[in-house]
């Protein structure tokens, strides 16, 4: 019961937290992991889409430019895996392939190679940070006991 509790007190702190970057313009949210021009895949016109990105605290927020006033959307991270992957026209994407097959998977790119390995890291890092409690203590009892001990 504590687990659940915790749990759910620090999802409200982390949406209430989310809501309120998401009405900021994109420079006004504070120290993001990661920044700049995405162009996502729209799967049903087969077309990219460019959007200012901001990535921060496990979510990336969608920008229709720099000069925003707050974002046109935004992707809870929890749960992801971020791969690189080459589609059409041997081109290096971004995918980002959810926890499970009732969400959906996204494809970005960034302008060329060495941006896609800036965001592919910074995607990876800020997922990371937000592993669910209950994965943090079962990745700990996991450790061998040498590296348990302080």
């Amino acid at each position: 019961m504590l687990n659940a509790l915790i749990h759910l007190s620090s999802n409200h702190v982390w949406e209430d937290v989310t809501l309120h970057n998401s009405s900021l313009p994109p420079l006004a949210i504070k120290n993001p992991e990661c920044l700049g021009l995405l162009h996502q895949l729209d799967r049903s016109t087969d077309m990219w889409v460019q959007h200012y990105c901001i990535l921060k605290d496990g979510c990336l927020y969608f920008y229709a430019s720099i000069r925003s006033t707050q974002a046109s959307g935004g992707l809870y991270l929890q749960g992801y895996r971020v791969n690189e992957q080459i589609l059409s026209f041997k081109q290096s994407v971004i995918e980002l392939k959810p926890p499970s097959e009732e969400f959906k998977t996204f494809y970005f790119c960034a302008e060329n190679k060495t941006e896609n390995q800036r965001w592919i890291t910074a995607l990876k890092m800020s997922i990371k940070k937000w592993l669910p409690l209950h994965q943090a203590i079962q990745d700990f009892m996991n450790r061998p006991l040498e590296e348990t001990r302080m």
